[in-house]
């Protein structure tokens, strides 16, 4: 395993103990004759999903103290990730890494950021209307021009996570984040399924009331940010 591969796939987890043994054979699958690595990061999960990971030359396993979040999670996969490109999922199978070879490509055709954007949800109705409702007003607000920021599936150059400040809620707006860097962002359409195993992390109450809130915040940072070049 060399120290910088081309490529890190970086997964947070929650008590995914059902879920864990068929994610790592998923990626190994699609990612089968490229250089990469997956980094798991455990957000303090209280089953077994840490002790049925399995562990060889491609996977680090870094684990939280205790639950601090998804945001944290992405965080430190991504700023712990050593390939040049990174990939983002999540551990609950419901995104399909068959589609990163795709979304790689894309990447190369002239892009920093790839959103992944799922075309066909395997959600209840209720959900699907509520995520429609929240991106619509989200991407019109703060100007991602994302169609569903919810996709965790996302690829990006290394240099992206300079503009990812940590706040419990970043993983929302990691397009808009992104975007306000100057970064070319594009999306694609991707596989979604149902979830078979454990329950969702998120209901109606932590997720659209939270989310407005980091809403006007991001706003409000974005407009703040500011940038400067050096005279060489």
């Amino acid at each position: 395993m060399p120290s910088s591969p081309a490529i890190s796939v970086v997964v947070p987890l929650y008590n995914e103990e059902d879920n864990v043994v068929e994610l790592q054979t998923q990626i190994a699958s699609a990612l089968a004759g490229m250089d990469y690595e997956l980094v798991l990061v455990d957000d303090g999960s209280t089953d077994a999903t840490v002790q049925r990971v399995h562990r060889n030359e491609r996977v680090r396993l870094l684990e939280f103290a205790k639950n601090a979040g998804q945001s944290a999670a992405m965080h430190a996969g991504i700023h712990q990730s050593y390939g040049d490109v990174i990939v983002t999922l999540d551990g609950d199978l419901q995104n399909d890494p068959s589609d990163i070879p795709a979304m790689i490509a894309k990447l190369h055709t002239g892009f920093d950021l790839v959103c992944g954007y799922r075309a066909k949800r395997k959600d209840t109705p209720f959900k699907r209307l509520q995520s429609r409702i929240a991106n619509g007003v989200r991407s019109r607000f703060i100007g991602d021009h994302v169609r569903d920021t919810g996709c965790t599936l996302k690829v990006m150059r290394k240099e992206c996570r300079e503009a990812l400040l940590l706040f419990n809620g970043m993983h929302r707006f990691i397009p808009a984040l992104i975007r306000n860097m100057d970064f070319r962002v594009t999306e694609m359409p991707v596989n979604h399924r149902p979830r078979v195993h454990g329950v969702s992390k998120y209901g109606f109450g932590n997720r659209a009331w939270r989310a407005t809130c980091d809403m006007f915040g991001v706003r409000w940072l974005n407009s703040r940010r500011t940038r400067y070049q050096i005279k060489s």
